[in-house]
């Protein structure tokens, strides 16, 4: 019985901590620099390096995921910081933190990097007989041109994927 008293008192609180963590969100949605800016395509550096490949070392590629992921954890760390600074509990901070790397490394490393490699394999096979100058560089081309086509698609695809499971799991 300690337990529903528990939760009932803690009520307000949480409702305030909600109240809070969605004024945060709103202003964020504003101001947020790591979705909104340009700082955005910094979680597309992969991508970059992904339209590369066929040009570069993979040590560039590889480094290239790592200044994704770079912006991936620099945007989680400040989000749940903030949140934290608001009054958040432990878990809620947890949370934040979870939703924002799992939203961020889907929707800034895992879906567009394999989206633009695959775009890149793609049309090297298309120029497969094609002289070598132009196999190496207009699939690199291609692929950078596709950047800016996937960002807003993706964005959405992983809200509504995060919506339909992560978070309404944790709520």
């Amino acid at each position: 019985m300690a337990e529903p008293e528990t939760t009932e008192a803690n009520q307000p609180r949480i409702d305030k901590l909600e109240e809070q963590a969605h004024q945060m969100h709103k202003d964020q949605k504003e101001v947020d620099i790591y979705r909104h800016t340009f700082i955005r395509y910094m979680g597309y550096s992969n991508e970059v390096g992904e339209a590369f490949r066929p040009l570069v070392p993979k040590s560039f590629v590889a480094a290239s995921y790592g200044m994704a992921i770079g912006y991936v954890c620099t945007d989680t760390f400040d989000k749940a910081l903030r949140h934290q600074m608001a009054g958040g509990s432990d878990r809620e901070v947890l949370l934040m933190g979870a939703d924002v790397f799992t939203w961020q490394m889907l929707a800034s490393v895992l879906i567009p990097g394999l989206t633009i490699n695959r775009i890149t394999a793609f049309s090297r096979s298309l120029l497969k007989k094609s002289p070598s100058i132009v196999l190496k560089t207009l699939p690199t081309i291609i692929g950078l041109a596709s950047i800016p086509l996937i960002v807003h698609p993706i964005d959405h695809m992983v809200d509504r994927l995060m919506d339909a499971t992560f978070r309404k799991m944790v709520r």
